[in-house]
């Protein structure tokens, strides 16, 4: 059986050749050997008659067509010139680098390659790895001190920071208070580094809008980032990747709750509707335990952990999350959510919007019951589009959005009041078409008097709010699990909450359009500053760089307040506008 195949093969090669040589060869031997018509053999190997040529390879019979493959150099005159200067410097211990370098300072120029080639062939056997005290003086990188809080030194002095805008922060962290907090979370520290310096360094790192953690190498130097988190320098990549590890999964709902609480007396105001989704973070190993999940962005399910995210419509602002969320839960936590803000402000949402995967008609029942408000989708079956194709036109009525900002503000609906299973009571299903959509739209709501426009409009908002809820995500960087600080999604989730309520903090403090603006243009406008900062005996002055938006930091006060950092030997921080 193997024979018969490997003769088809070798067939298949003669008959079916890929070389533009080969396939010519074969065409003038079947014409010419074999007695192929012209037609023939053209129409065998995919030629016109016309271009067979015959005729030339008459004229010309010796025509290369095997070419004999050309050979490189037998020598290489410059390696051998310098062989016995590489001897030489091995005899000494250099490694092949240093042995480049050490030629190319004589004015030779070999590559790392060739002195390796020329030390195998003399029989040299690799260097062990040596220690950084062995090797020859050289440039090396700059190593910085171990983070530890008591070799904070606040001696005055002046330092120079790329990330002068997180200061804008420390007013806030120390009216939450930020310490007292963590330490009530019971999260882990040691006499180093103590809990809250641990989760403020991450915390800055989320706060600045770069490309995750995984260059925070490059800023282990920078004095302003270290001063921010209490340090003396901003700990290690390798601390921050296991420190997440460390915390225990009890800490992050005391954290969230008591957090929560800190920013209501804080002043964030807090909306009555809610945009409620699942979140995807795409996981890429080979964890077996791991559920897959729809990922949207791609348009495809894959192995990932599940998030759910409650977003504040009003103030844009994540207010909840969990993470971890296993698929025979995922019905539930529109619930807990419900449970969570009740326990924490005394009542329930007034109106949640979500979509249809979200939860099931059961607990649409639940909430029914709380009396709270909710807009959400409803499945579209072959049996349902095919009643609502057969409603007869004069059913149908159109209506004008104008609360949205789109190009189909003028659809068809068709309202109806219905009833589904699980849900004891009658609940209004508005169908939607002529709205951007090529099916119609099905919109369940148990908001009986509301007018169609308003229902359609809000629902159109959360379109918008997923966009804001997936650039939140996106500037917070949460779905980079490759990056270098491999931290926990629990641990990761929780400082986007912290970030983004930060964030909305001082838009509020701001003012005006900044309110509602997102994180990543108030980072742009205020965070992304330079600064100098001077430690004298009492205080910690911040300049800033002039900057086109610093009046508005002006006109909020930031340049007059009377704020003392405890983790700063209690200074009093005086911020420069300009």
């Amino acid at each position: 059986m193997s024979s018969l195949i490997d003769l088809t093969s070798l067939t298949r090669y003669f008959l079916q050749p890929g070389n533009a040589n080969h396939r010519q060869y074969e065409a003038l031997r079947a014409h010419i050997i074999d007695g192929l018509s012209v037609k023939d053999a053209a129409a065998r190997f995919g030629y016109t008659p016309g271009s067979l040529r015959v005729h030339a390879f008459r004229k010309q019979p010796t025509r290369p067509f095997f070419l004999t493959p050309a050979r490189g150099p037998q020598s290489a005159p410059k390696k051998e010139r310098l062989r016995t200067e590489v001897i030489a410097l091995r005899k000494q211990n250099f490694s092949i680098y240093d042995i480049s370098r050490a030629l190319q300072q004589a004015g030779h120029s070999l590559s790392p390659v060739a002195v390796d080639q020329i030390l195998k062939s003399e029989g040299f056997a690799r260097l062990p790895r040596r220690g950084d005290e062995e090797r020859q003086p050289g440039t090396v990188p700059t190593v910085a001190d171990v983070a530890d809080v008591r070799e904070l030194n606040l001696e005055p002095r002046v330092v120079h920071t790329k990330f002068g805008g997180l200061f804008l922060f420390l007013p806030l962290l120390t009216a939450l208070p930020f310490d007292r907090l963590v330490g009530q979370a019971n999260l882990p520290g040691s006499k180093m580094i103590p809990a809250a310096h641990a989760l403020r360094s991450l915390l800055a790192l989320k706060l600045f809008g770069n490309a995750r953690h995984s260059h925070v190498m490059s800023y282990v130097l920078d004095e302003g980032l270290a001063l921010f988190a209490g340090l003396n320098v901003i700990p290690k990549r390798s601390f921050l990747a296991e420190y997440s590890s460390r915390i225990e999964p009890d800490c992050y709902p005391q954290l969230m709750r008591r957090w929560f609480d800190a920013l209501s007396a804080a002043g964030l105001t807090r909306g009555t509707s809610f945009d409620l989704d699942f979140h995807t973070i795409p996981f890429h190993g080979e964890d077996p335990l791991l559920e897959k999940h729809y990922v949207s962005k791609r348009s495809r399910r894959q192995k990932g952990m599940l998030a759910f995210l409650a977003h504040d419509a009003q103030t844009r602002v994540f207010c909840y999350a969990k993470a971890h969320v296993r698929k025979d839960e995922q019905a539930d936590e529109i619930l807990q959510f419900v449970n969570f803000w009740k326990k924490r402000t005394g009542r329930v949402p007034e109106e949640l919007i979500f979509d249809s995967k979200l939860t099931t008609y059961a607990k649409l029942a639940e909430l029914q019951r709380q009396d709270i408000h909710f807009i959400t989708l409803r499945r579209r079956s072959r049996q349902l589009l095919r009643a609502i194709a057969a409603t007869p036109l004069s059913a149908w009525r159109q209506i004008e959005v104008s609360g949205v900002s789109r190009q189909y503000k003028t659809p068809r609906i068709l309202d109806q009041t219905i009833s589904l299973k699980d849900y004891p009571e009658p609940i209004r299903q508005i169908v939607i078409t002529d709205f951007g959509h090529e099916e119609a739209t099905l919109l369940l709501t148990n908001q009986l008097r509301r007018s169609p426009a308003k229902l359609i409009e809000r629902y159109a908002q959360r379109m918008l709010i997923e966009n804001h809820i997936e650039d939140g995500i996106d500037f917070f960087h949460m779905d980079a699990l490759s990056s270098a600080v491999a931290m926990k999604v629990t641990c990761d989730l929780q400082l986007t909450l912290m970030a983004s309520s930060l964030y909305r903090l001082l838009g509020q403090r701001i003012g005006g359009s900044y309110k509602t603006a997102k994180a990543r243009h108030l980072f742009r406008d205020f965070i992304d500053a330079t600064a100098t900062i001077m430690l004298t005996e009492r205080e910690v002055v911040v300049r800033f760089q002039k900057r086109a938006h610093n009046p508005l930091l002006l006109a909020a006060g930031f340049h007059n307040q009377d704020v003392r950092i405890p983790w700063l030997g209690r200074k009093r921080l005086e911020l420069i506008l300009g």
